[in-house]
């Protein structure tokens, strides 16, 4: 498995299907913590030209749509499953307000005839936003508010034999359990020996083990980590999809060898703590057979 690419979909949740007007928007920002009321209008248009971006990688895929269901937080579509050499697993989400997105995602891999390998439950929770693939038989999971060792361990046991090694992250208390904070708010690999990192949250034991695993860590600095510096999606290897307003660190991949492609997200992605790599979910087939489409 990779968390760079390339792919063969990538799964989106439309703006319009999360978001869906602005009277939705006005009755639900607040309890789930955005930090700021997205403008529906300009949240259309930075998401259609996110998705003009990211179809330069792989076709994108529209989730079902269940929108009476769900709410804002279901744009952020990687959290509510994790991606392995089976298949797919569903989480349990750590936050609540979101505890029906997995079985609305559960409706577009059936359709996409990608199996089901099971199923986080209770007591154990786990968001997709804290797994990240360093190798292909290589995973790491951030221990954090929104997934608990229950979680992890029912991951290591879904992943089974596809995995020489779970490396578990501890994640810092940071702004709280209120706030979205996911190992991958952390680290994005942006191609198999490259990574863009924020240092100051992480455990020195992991970027010690990235550095034996050969990985070129691109340092996001203090300035642009609230502006998601370093949520960065990789739509290729050394080709990614990153927020707008970054220069420094878009300056470092650059130079480190990436082609960089940007998207104004203050309404799609700041306001709602979540960047490139939370808006998508990217599927390599591998051994899975075909993709329906239709």
């Amino acid at each position: 498995m990779s968390d760079v690419g390339p792919w063969n979909r990538i799964l989106v949740r439309h703006v319009r299907q999360a978001f869906v007007d602005d009277a939705m928007i006005a009755g639900q920002w607040q309890s789930l913590n955005f930090t700021a009321a997205p403008d529906f209008g300009k949240a259309v248009e930075q998401y259609e030209r996110f998705v003009e971006l990211l179809s330069t990688g792989a076709p994108v895929y529209q989730c079902a749509s269940r929108s009476e269901h769900l709410n804002l937080d279901s744009i952020y579509v990687r959290d509510a499953s994790v991606m392995c050499a089976r298949g797919a697993i569903l989480c349990r989400m750590g936050k609540p307000l979101r505890d029906l997105e997995p079985a609305a995602l559960a409706e577009t891999y059936r359709a996409l005839s990608i199996p089901i390998v099971g199923v986080i439950e209770a007591p154990g929770t786990l968001e997709g936003g804290d797994v990240t693939w360093l190798g292909p038989r290589l995973a790491a999971v951030g221990r954090s508010y929104r997934t608990n060792d229950e979680g992890i361990r029912q991951l290591r046991l879904l992943l089974g034999d596809t995995v020489d090694e779970l490396i578990v992250v501890p994640l810092p208390h940071f702004r709280g359990p209120g706030d979205v904070f996911h190992l991958m708010s952390i680290i994005s690999p942006v191609d198999h020996d490259l990574a863009v990192v924020y240092l100051p949250l992480m455990p020195v034991p992991f970027r010690e083990r990235l550095i034996g695993l050969g990985y070129t860590l691109v340092e996001v600095r203090d300035e642009e980590f609230n502006s998601m510096g370093a949520n960065v999606l990789a739509i290729a290897p050394r080709k990614c999809l990153m927020v707008e307003g970054n220069p420094r660190t878009r300056a470092a991949l650059e130079r480190a060898g990436a082609e960089v492609l940007a998207y104004d997200g203050s309404e799609i992605s700041l306001k709602g703590g979540g960047g490139p790599t939370c808006l998508t979910r990217p599927i390599s087939l591998g051994h899975w057979g075909t993709v329906h489409t239709s």
